[in-house]
């Protein structure tokens, strides 16, 4: 295996959610319809698509649902990111902090799936 190319994620609002990832992560929108949405950075894709077909099984308590996802990106400047997060009114799960392997910190998109910078 050389690389993920692609994940999906599941959405329950699809403007919403493209504006999200569009305008407030600054995702490069690669192709939009109102069924399925690509962002393409660097060689990889993230897809947007309606969530409306999928029930994931309940999760025992403390672990997420059996078809989440967690997503992880890389920023230049956590902090000045941090601030535009906070600018948009980003759910902030954990600010950013530095742990054994780096700084990290955690958010939430409109549907709540968490992800990391």
């Amino acid at each position: 295996m050389k690389k993920l190319d692609y994940a999906i994620v599941f959405v329950s609002d699809m403007k919403r959610s493209v504006a999200f990832y569009r305008d407030v992560l600054g995702m490069p929108l690669k192709y939009e319809t109102p069924h399925w949405t690509e962002f393409s950075n660097d060689g990889s894709i993230l897809a947007l698509h309606p969530g409306d077909a999928i029930n994931p099984m309940p999760a025992s308590e403390g672990t997420a649902p059996a078809g989440s996802c967690h997503l992880g990106f890389v920023v230049e400047d956590l902090d000045a990111f941090h601030k535009h997060m906070q600018a948009n009114k980003v759910a902030c799960l954990h600010p950013p902090k530095k742990e054994e392997f780096g700084r990290l910190a955690l958010y939430a998109d409109p549907d709540g799936l968490p992800f990391s910078v």
